[in-house]
């Protein structure tokens, strides 16, 4: 294992975070104090409390939730994504260092920002309402488990895409939805039993209901399911980006 390529993959990447602290840090912890003001402060007051806990209390986990998967996917998509777009990706691929190193690197840098502000942001949120976690160590296993397996995603996509406009699409039109409808600022209970039946087929939804359970010890589905279903998805992007470097794809096209 080459870790001197990793660790230069990694500090480039964590240096570019850096330079666009405004873009990388700042906008998302501001957009999230927003939700905040307006779910909480505006509808909180109209609902009392979900299965004991207070609405603004939560929401927190799915916000989290919210800017994690967001920002893991941006991350990483764009980390891959550039090189490709400015050529020097062939540098990397002609330089002594293995596809797992690359993934390492990348993907492990794009984690690791997108797990500092879902750290940042749940500080945020104690100074709105008052926070207790249930399961401290859960609650990073979750926070670390998601922040991987979308960053990987992200970086799956990034390879994917052959421009911007497809590097925002599936974020866009796909992730943000599943999001809002995976039970972000709302308990699946309290859907028509349909509409239940319906939700179970997002998998956002097993991610924001374990996250949640590692907070306050409520959860939509079983833990266990939660856990489940995010290792495999986990498994499916370590599989893809396999296939990816295997094959090659759009990566020396």
């Amino acid at each position: 294992m080459n870790f001197y390529a990793i660790r230069a993959i990694y500090k480039f990447e964590m240096a570019r975070t850096w330079r666009t602290l405004l873009q990388s840090i700042v906008s998302p912890v501001v957009s999230t104090a927003l939700y905040f003001v307006v779910f909480g402060a505006a509808i909180g007051s109209r609902i009392t409390a979900i299965d004991g806990v207070s609405y603004g209390a939560f929401i927190v986990p799915g916000l989290i939730m919210l800017s994690l998967l967001t920002q893991s996917i941006s991350n990483a998509s764009f980390g891959i994504f550039f090189p490709k777009f400015t050529g020097t990706i062939y540098e990397l691929l002609s330089a002594p260092v293995s596809s797992i190193e690359i993934v390492i690197g990348y993907v492990g840098a794009a984690a690791t920002k997108s797990i500092i502000l879902g750290l940042i942001i749940l500080a945020t949120a104690g100074l709105f309402v008052p926070l207790e976690i249930a399961h401290p160590l859960w609650m990073l296993a979750f926070l670390v488990l998601t922040a991987v397996t979308f960053s990987l995603f992200g970086f799956v996509l990034g390879i994917w895409a052959d421009g911007f406009e497809k590097l925002q699409l599936v974020p866009l039109l796909i992730i943000t939805p599943l999001i809002f409808l995976g039970g972000s600022f709302y308990s699946v209970d309290m859907l028509p039993p349909f509409w239940q039946t319906v939700t179970l087929f997002n998998p956002v939804v097993y991610l924001i209901s374990g996250f949640r359970w590692s907070f306050y010890g409520i959860a939509d589905v079983s833990v266990g399911v939660s856990l489940a279903m995010t290792t495999l998805f986990l498994v499916i992007c370590l599989g893809t980006v396999w296939w990816i470097f295997k094959t090659g794809y759009r990566l020396k096209t």
